[in-house]
């Protein structure tokens, strides 16, 4: 419930899965809490601080490759999670200084500090926040529609947040009512937790005993056929690891329990 002044109220005694990423990642918006869920975590699966990082990499080298090579200008960002670094108006807006990003969640913490720090980069781009739930992604492209230009491509992204779905009919969902609302030359840019670690399995189901959200790792199949119809850019669909790696990534190259794509709609 919010405040009296409509402020929202933040939980601090459970933890919650933005924090806690938020501390996998290096950042610092997180509660004690949140900590002691997050080393759990790492003990039940080290590698997880491992997706972490590497998530932000892969948003990283697939909003530049949009931004710069495909020539996209705008983004819908959803279940952005908290602000860390090199967010995505800051790489988008620091290629083409006119791009438009739309971010999109409905976490308290999430909406307080995204306000505070998800602001233009440049004076020619427009950088916002919605809050919404993807559970109701029609709200979502309505919202947007006040923002981006909808007969324009958009790059719709779903960054490792539909293992929060309670299940891949609601993944499917979410998915096709925002891809269908975009115009052709719009890209599909997701990733996601899969089933094939146990360690990984192990964890989201430890953290279902804290009182935090559940995350359900899906198998790579079922994430593999939310591109169905859409025209892969190479290399295709792979761990997060293996999307286009930098050159000074190299050594990180193998895969782990995390696979996207990023895929044109014709």
């Amino acid at each position: 419930m919010p405040h009296a002044d409509n402020s929202p109220v933040i939980r601090t005694d459970i933890p919650h899965s933005a924090r806690i990423w938020n501390y996998w990642m290096g950042g610092k918006d997180y509660y004690e809490i949140d900590r002691i869920a997050g080393d759990a975590g790492i003990g039940v699966d080290p590698e997880i601080v491992t997706m972490a990082v590497q998530s932000r990499r892969f948003l990283i080298r697939a909003v530049g490759y949009l931004t710069r090579e495909a020539g996209l200008r705008q983004f819908l960002d959803i279940g952005t999670g908290l602000p860390t670094m090199q967010n995505t108006h800051e790489v988008a807006q620091g290629i083409a200084a006119a791009s438009k990003v739309v971010y999109i969640d409905n976490d308290p913490m999430v909406l307080v500090q995204s306000r505070a720090l998800l602001t233009n980069t440049t004076r020619e781009g427009v950088t916002t926040y919605i809050e919404a739930d993807y559970n109701d992604p029609e709200r979502i492209v309505a919202d947007a529609r006040n923002v981006l230009n909808f007969d324009q491509p958009i790059g719709v992204m779903f960054m490792g947040v539909l293992g929060h779905a309670e299940s891949y009919a609601d993944v499917s969902r979410i998915v096709r009512t925002v891809l269908d609302a975009v115009s052709s030359g719009s890209y599909l840019i997701l990733w996601d937790g899969t089933d094939d670690s146990a360690d990984f399995v192990q964890l989201c189901d430890n953290y279902i005993g804290t009182g935090g959200t559940p995350y359900i790792p899906r198998p790579k199949e079922q994430l593999r056929q939310l591109f169905d119809g859409l025209e892969l850019v190479e290399p295709g669909f792979v761990s997060i690891t293996q999307w286009r790696p930098d050159s000074s990534e190299t050594a990180l190259t193998r895969p782990i329990s995390a696979y996207c794509a990023v895929a044109r709609k014709p």
